[in-house]
């Protein structure tokens, strides 16, 4: 008998509308032959599984269920493809081990500490990998601009600390445009990062566990078109993406091997994307942050990476799905 999977997206943030890309993605990817994809849209309204015949059929949050024909739908397994909150940060994944149920994230520890940049960059350096030196604000403290460039050199990165889609980001070259740039990311959040901007290219990489091993994809390299890998450049096509990057084996084994150190350092489960800058000064990859439920639309970077890898999305999710029950 077939196992029941249940593909969560949607989602309280505004990487919603990222999420259900994902799930279209991911939802015609699925083996029909090995396993019952059923779609929960996670709603600020409501938990929904939009019926086949269009009927919006609420979840029972008790033991994840749903009922369907008068018959009750029980879930083997969480296939997650839910960006932002509560997929991203470690929320659903504490629900699901209250239910016992198995899913392919990250777990919610890793989860909720991937998701604040701050810590995974701080994590990450005790762990001996590089990152850029960074200040950690937090909106009630109000610091003042001047603190900031007293102790970073510009120019700088500030971002929101918790989110992503590089939703309110800004690359800031001068002192007096720091407060506009902080404002913006504070809209999107009560936390920001500022970080030294790190000169050099930029690769991404889908790392993942299959039968109990940790496997890099083929690197992405990112070349922009606008002033960095912004939402625009993520999402609209205001980017140039190289799969797999064409890039010396030297230096792509540098950031696969850095990759993987992460993966375990971090405790990693399912797919995860890591985004790297390899600066050519000092000859090694600066880790900038790890994605716990990275896009899957079919604009995104790890389905290129399947490809590249030689797999069909297909092989890809189920080997996904199998992980999670071992």
């Amino acid at each position: 008998m077939k196992k029941k999977i249940a593909l969560v997206t949607g989602g309280y943030s505004g990487e919603a509308v990222i999420s259900y890309k994902s799930a279209e993605t991911i939802f015609n990817n699925i083996d029909t032959n090995k396993w019952d994809c059923y779609i929960i849209d996670i709603h600020p309204s409501g938990w929904f599984y939009n019926s086949a015949t269009g009927e919006k059929i609420n979840v029972d949050k008790n033991d994840f269920s749903i009922t369907v024909d008068d018959q009750k739908i029980v879930f083997d397994a969480v296939l997650v493809g839910l960006h932002g909150t509560p997929g991203e940060d470690g929320k659903l994944q504490g629900y699901f081990d209250c239910l016992h149920i198995p899913y392919t994230s990250c777990d919610a520890a890793t989860s909720a500490l991937t998701f604040n940049k701050r810590y995974t960059v701080a994590v990450a350096a005790f762990a001996g990998l590089y990152v850029a030196r960074s200040m950690h604000l937090f909106k009630q403290d109000a610091t003042p601009a001047d603190h900031i460039t007293a102790q970073l050199r510009l120019p700088v990165f500030v971002k929101p600390n918790n989110g992503g889609s590089s939703l309110g980001m800004s690359k800031v070259s001068d002192a007096k445009d720091l407060p506009a740039a902080l404002d913006k990311a504070f809209k999107e959040d009560d936390q920001v990062l500022v970080e030294e901007f790190i000169k050099g290219r930029e690769f991404t990489i889908g790392v993942f566990r299959s039968k109990g091993k940790i496997i890099a994809l083929p690197i992405t390299e990112i070349i922009s078109k606008n002033e960095f890998f912004d939402f625009e450049a993520k999402y609209e096509g205001a980017s140039e993406e190289i799969t797999p990057a064409d890039v010396a084996e030297s230096i792509a084994e540098q950031v696969r091997s850095d990759a993987r150190k992460a993966y375990a350092v971090f405790n990693c489960n399912g797919i995860v994307r890591m985004d790297f800058i390899y600066d050519e000064a000092v000859k090694q990859p600066f880790l900038l942050e790890i994605n716990t439920v990275p896009g899957q639309s079919a604009a995104s970077l790890v389905p290129q990476q399947v490809v590249a890898m030689g797999w069909s999305l297909k092989e890809f999710y189920s080997a996904l799905i199998e992980e999670c029950f071992n």
